[in-house]
């Protein structure tokens, strides 16, 4: 097919993230991405500042995740996981075991981030069904929390921020507590938001399976990030009432922040977490959803025995084995050092847009860098800005951020950093910050 061909198919036939088929915004075709750059089928090259929705840590076309495909597939490419093991996944789970918070030893493999949070959440009620608690069976989650677009996890996002408010009257009813107040350093002993959450948690604790959340930073919810306090606080406020905590670390697992999993800035372990995304190092969709000795007993000694769930692609060979070298690419390296490199880079290079009358505030965690706007953004017109300047940066609401591949060079992030400020910049007070476009 030539470009033409392509679009028009585009058009008339396909559905796009977040998007109209009647109002259509304009996509760009890539026809080859290699290292930090996308190469576009007009023969430009942008810088990719989005690692895919965060997920291509390593950038894209890496030898040894490419070998690890290869040979991989010659194997083979799946086989159902129904009374079968195989390599690639029992070598998975043994690197999992090793470097996730202590405790969280059993694993299931799925086949992406918002299966991971519906398996989360029935392994929480299925344990406590399991253990003669069947009342225990509502959520208790955070305002600004975006945990994924599938029934349940819609859920469990924000009803507001979140997105899914159309589905509001057909959802779980569940139970939000405020969002922990703003500052990743914020250690100043304000507790509104810590009584509010504890007052929830004790009017509703005989109700109550888990808590769930995004430790330290809130993603597509608002891209906040809160103290580590907050959540050691939630962490002992659990275990006082008797509720199991999960902890979605889908966009912040696997070195985002600075640790290697978020839940690490406050010392604390969950009874279940969720990873994905970063997890194949953004090859091909996999995530995993973790639990303690006691939940997977709980589950495993009640009525049922086993867990009910089992969906077709978990533990997919190729995926498990790029997983596998993706993890230990990251870990071959000081990737602590180079996630401190990106966080100064980021801090010195968007620090200019405080600047700007449009600008509400900048803020940087890690390889995270947000510039928090007055007013949305108009996408379509934003996007073909930053296109236009050799840049892929993809806004949504009123955040233009970055979560840039940790390969990336100091120059490239330099340039990169740089046409997000000239952008907003340019930008202040025109139609491309005041749209309901998201």
């Amino acid at each position: 097919m030539n470009a033409s061909q392509i679009a028009r198919i585009d058009r008339q036939h396909i559905w796009h993230p977040y998007s109209s088929l009647t109002r259509p915004i304009p996509t760009y075709e890539v026809s080859r991405a290699d290292g930090v750059r996308l190469q576009l089928a007009d023969g430009r090259t942008l810088i990719d500042g989005m690692s895919s929705w965060w997920c291509a840590i390593h950038g894209y076309n890496h030898p040894a995740l490419n070998s690890a495909i290869k040979k991989q597939v010659d194997d083979m490419a799946h086989v159902m996981f129904g009374g079968i093991i195989h390599q690639p996944a029992a070598g998975l789970a043994q690197r999992l075991v090793a470097i996730t918070p202590e405790g969280l030893e059993k694993i299931f493999l799925c086949d992406s981030g918002s299966v991971s949070v519906e398996v989360a959440i029935k392994m929480a009620i299925q344990y406590w069904l399991s253990v003669g608690r069947p009342e225990k069976c509502q959520l208790l989650s955070l305002r600004n929390g975006y945990h994924g677009d599938t029934f349940g996890a819609m859920s469990v996002c924000d009803p507001i921020t979140g997105m899914h408010h159309l589905f509001s009257k057909v959802l779980s009813q569940q139970i939000f507590a405020p969002a922990p107040g703003p500052g990743f350093d914020d250690d100043s002993g304000d507790n509104s938001a810590i009584s509010e959450f504890e007052k929830l948690i004790n009017r509703n604790a005989d109700k109550l399976a888990a808590v769930i959340l995004e430790p330290v930073c809130q993603g597509a919810g608002g891209m906040r990030f809160y103290s580590p306090r907050y959540l050691r606080q939630v962490r002992a406020l659990c275990d006082q009432y008797d509720v199991l905590l999960i902890a979605d670390e889908i966009a912040t697992g696997f070195g985002r922040t600075g640790k290697l999993f978020a839940c690490e800035w406050a010392g604390i372990a969950p009874d279940i977490l969720c990873l994905g995304k970063a997890l194949t190092g953004g090859y091909l969709s996999l995530a995993a959803t973790l639990c303690t000795e006691k939940v997977s007993r709980g589950i495993c000694e009640g009525e049922a025995g086993v867990l009910m769930h089992g969906p077709t692609f978990m533990a997919n060979p190729l995926a498990c084995a790029v997983a596998n070298a993706s993890i230990d690419l990251l870990l071959a390296q000081d990737w602590q050092a180079n996630i401190a490199r990106l966080q100064s880079r980021l801090q010195t290079g968007l620090a200019p847009a405080r600047e700007s009358s449009a600008v509400v505030e900048v803020r940087i965690l890690g390889g995270i860098g947000v510039i928090e706007l007055k007013l949305p953004v108009d996408l379509a017109v934003i996007q073909k800005q930053f296109v236009d300047k050799g840049v892929w940066i993809r806004p949504f609401g009123k955040l233009v951020y970055t979560m840039p591949p940790y390969c990336i060079n100091d120059a490239d992030l330099d340039f990169l950093c740089r046409q997000m400020v000239d952008v907003v910049t340019a930008n202040g007070g025109t139609e491309a910050l005041n749209s309901e476009a998201i």
